[in-house]
């Protein structure tokens, strides 16, 4: 099993960029996929994106869609979450989590029961 620990949080002003990093210790990291999640105050956990084992396909909220990128470099056992153009909507902790399950469909990665294990999470912090 992997282990996660996410940096690159901080205050940011809307329009605003931040890369995020989900870093993984333990064995075969290149098995799982990851996911990003975020939880804002009094709200449920939110999909973000998703990036496969292989690194081969991507999945990201429609609502994100062209303003965040995921991506992994398996040398470094890490994944990034690119974020530009920040809005404030986008204040919350930012979660990876890692699956070690294989599906067909991208959609199973939107889900959040279907991640093995999670990192602390980091906060962003968008202004106005």
């Amino acid at each position: 099993q992997v282990q996660l620990v996410e940096s690159g949080g901080g205050l940011v002003q809307a329009g605003g960029s931040l890369r995020l990093s989900c870093a993984a210790s333990g064995s075969n990291f290149g098995g799982y996929s990851v996911g990003w999640f975020r939880q804002a105050p009094g709200k449920d956990r939110e999909f973000v994106a998703a990036i496969r084992f292989s690194g081969s396909s991507t999945v990201y909220s429609d609502s994100l869609k062209g303003r965040f990128t995921i991506s992994r470099d398996s040398a470094k056992k890490t994944v990034y979450l690119q974020m530009n153009n920040l809005k404030q909507e986008g204040t919350a902790v930012y979660l990876c989590g890692a699956s070690d399950k294989y599906y067909s469909s991208n959609s199973y990665y939107t889900k959040e029961e279907n991640y093995k294990c999670w990192g602390q999470g980091t906060q962003v912090t968008v202004s106005s």
